[in-house]
């Protein structure tokens, strides 16, 4: 590199980078790192760009996999790095841009050679790289110093202690993406890592004391969404508004998730790469989700996870108990109007359910929230918008609501929330209606789209226990929400005839011929009538529940009356169907009475009367709806394959051959 190297094409006859990757040892003291740093080229902005620049760097990265056992420049160049990174806190106050600049450049090269060597060898091959002794051929030490404890510890320092300022926003990004690469192996493994090198260094040792700081730190860069200093402002003046150059390696949450790695469900579409405002938020909350999904070391459990669960709001004064470590405070409602601003992304999403899930004091204090649409509505977006989402953004949402609804105050209070011109809505004009009527729409929407594309079952179960855990607080159903409830019945209904038909059909041709084998059709009546019962008990639990407040789904359930009548005497649904049945008895009966030609003006307030005469103790009592969430009932490697997805997605930018992907080819399609 050095100053006469202005194109990624001339960095393959580069003489500085022949030298570091040659036969030849550098001292660190020499006045060749001074030259080597003094770069400056466009950095690139797109896949292309980024795979031009692998790919003319790549012989130079294995020409030093090949030399470094007998040079040790690898650990001179780190070395001239750690004795930089000592002196960079006064050279930001100083604003010493050339330092700062020579530094970042340092970290820029150490970053690409990390990701060629990560790629290129096994962890206990790199670490090996990171403690030659010079300069003989293969020297090792078991008493020598480990460069690649001292780098994790140094950079966790950078990005918690250097201020943030236009000179060190870049160095600060490279930092975090430094961090997301050192941990990357696990891309190259198909199982998930429990015992890794680097995983070792950041939970014990000099790395510990700093794991509340670092995660503290990585949420405020997220809360904040710093943008980047304008062009011209800071140390590299030909750098784009895209952050550094190794923010192509580890960004990009939203693009493409599950390109790789699919559960098969929803989407199996790479999505749209919406504009990232804010690099250095970007890269700190992907660096935050892998810190947190590290697995935990046999002897200790993950302390960034442990940081996570645990910390409280800053106007929370209460001590922390002494059981918890790692514990640190943080501004709630920052935080809140942080995650309901940043929903597009994936990331975000998954810090949300991450949140939601595992730290009581954040689930107590959203819950609380008297502005919950602001957090709800960009989770019922992204369910209407499903057949443009990946699989997993979808059920992140999704487990979102359920565990929202798991709580009866939220229950209520969605219903007394009312919205105007809900324009991404575009089945019908919702002029005025309820959260919790918009709310059922989009799940029940959810549920249709799955029940003609993609027919996941995890994804009914989560609908229709979310619906399951609000029915009880049905209130002022909006006439079009009822309606796509009873549409949803008719549409099962439907299904359920279908496939009883096809099992007789099938039953009597193998009367003729016993040597073809049958279709399962017992198991897709099954898995159909479960989900029939669930939603008679889920209309059953509104009528018993709330039959006063919700004129309108009786309304529907009258207006559809013959859709039931075959459900009266099955086996089934017999139970259930007693109350539904009384109610569409009863309320016929007062329609008669009332003549015909009845409008629907008329029809409502007849309702209204009827439910006052209704005798509530002849509604049967069930036992209460109430699912909640639990994790057991995902794999271990839910979240990890889907947070290193976004890591392997975000590579493909610096061109990782797809080959050489372990983790998710045992589950791509």
């Amino acid at each position: 590199m050095g100053s006469n190297s202005s194109r990624i094409s001339d960095l393959p006859k580069n003489e500085y980078l022949k030298k570091l990757s040659g036969t030849e040892s550098v001292s660190e003291n020499d006045p060749f790192w001074n030259q080597l740093l003094s770069f400056s080229f466009p950095t690139p902005t797109s896949s292309t760009e980024l795979k031009l620049l692998e790919e003319a760097t790549i012989s130079v990265c294995r020409s030093l996999v090949e030399n470094n056992p007998r040079t040790g420049n690898l650990g001179a160049l780190i070395k001239v790095f750690l004795s930089r990174t000592k002196e960079l806190k006064l050279s930001a106050e100083c604003q010493n841009h050339i330092f700062i600049w020579q530094t970042h450049n340092a970290l820029f090269i150490i970053c690409c050679l990390l990701k060629v060597f990560i790629c290129e060898m096994s962890e206990e091959e790199l670490q090996l790289h990171f403690t030659y002794e010079e300069k003989s051929p293969g020297s090792y030490s078991s008493d020598s110093e480990d460069l690649l404890e001292e780098l994790l510890c140094c950079l966790i320092q950078l990005i918690t202690d250097i201020p943030l300022l236009d000179i060190t926003y870049e160095i600060s990004v490279e930092a975090i993406s430094t961090m997301v690469v050192f941990l990357s192996c696990q891309l190259f493994h198909k199982e998930v890592l429990r015992h890794s090198i680097s995983h070792k260094y950041l939970m014990r040792g000099p790395c510990l004391p700093y794991t509340s700081k670092l995660v503290k730190t990585l949420l405020y860069n997220f809360i904040r969404q710093e943008k980047p200093p304008p062009p011209g402002a800071h140390v590299l003046s030909q750098q784009s508004e895209g952050g550094g150059l190794l923010y192509g390696l580890a960004s990009g949450v939203a693009t493409g998730l599950w390109t790789v790695f699919t559960l098969g469900g929803v989407g199996s579409k790479a999505a749209t790469t919406p504009e990232l405002s804010s690099p250095l938020a970007n890269q700190s909350l992907l660096l935050l989700l892998v810190l947190a999904n590290l697995t935990d070391a046999p002897d200790a459990p993950n302390p960034y996870r442990q940081a996570i669960l645990s910390f409280k709001n800053t106007q929370d004064n209460s001590p922390f108990p002494s059981t918890i470590p790692h514990a640190f405070q943080i501004n709630f409602n920052s935080l809140y109007t942080a995650l309901c601003e940043q929903q597009r992304s994936g990331q975000a999403t998954l810090l949300l359910y991450t949140l939601l899930h595992q730290n009581s004091n954040i689930r107590t204090y959203m819950l609380a929230r008297t502005d919950m649409e602001n957090l709800v509505l960009p989770i019922l977006e992204i369910l209407y918008h499903v057949e443009e989402r990946n699989s997993h953004h979808v059920y992140m949402a999704l487990i979102i609501l359920l565990i929202l609804t798991e709580d009866d105050g939220f229950n209520r209070s969605i219903h007394e929330v009312i919205l105007k011109n809900i324009t991404w809505y575009s089945e019908r004009v919702l002029t005025e209606i309820s959260l919790g009527s918009l709310l059922i729409l989009v799940v029940i929407r959810t549920i249709q789209y799955n029940m003609t594309r993609t027919r996941d079952k995890y994804l009914h179960t989560n609908c229709l226990a979310a619906l399951a855990n609000m029915s009880a607080q049905f209130r002022a159903l909006h006439q079009y929400a009822a309606q796509r409830i009873i549409s949803l019945f008719s549409l099962l209904s439907k299904k359920h005839n279908k496939v009883l038909e096809q099992a007789t059909q099938s039953l009597r041709g193998s009367l003729s011929s016993s040597d073809v084998p049958l279709p399962d059709y017992a198991q897709d009546l099954s898995v159909i009538e479960e989900v029939i019962r669930m939603m008679l008990e889920i209309i059953n639990s509104c009528l018993t529940n709330s039959l006063h407040h919700n004129p309108n789904l009786v309304y529907a359930l009258l207006y559809k009356r013959d859709l039931f009548e075959q459900f009266r005497t099955h086996p089934s649904f017999q139970d259930i169907m007693q109350n539904i049945d009384l109610v569409i008895t009863f309320f016929s009966s007062r329609l008669l009475q009332a003549g015909a030609e009845l409008s629907v003006e008329r029809v409502l307030e007849i309702i209204k009367q009827g439910v006052v005469a209704l005798p509530k103790d002849r509604l049967k009592k069930f036992p209460e709806l109430k699912f909640k969430y639990v994790e057991e009932e995902q794999p271990e490697e839910f979240c990890i394959p889907y947070v290193w997805s976004l890591v392997y997605n975000s590579a493909v930018g610096l061109y990782w051959n797809p080959q050489d992907i372990q983790l998710f080819t045992m589950d791509s399609d």
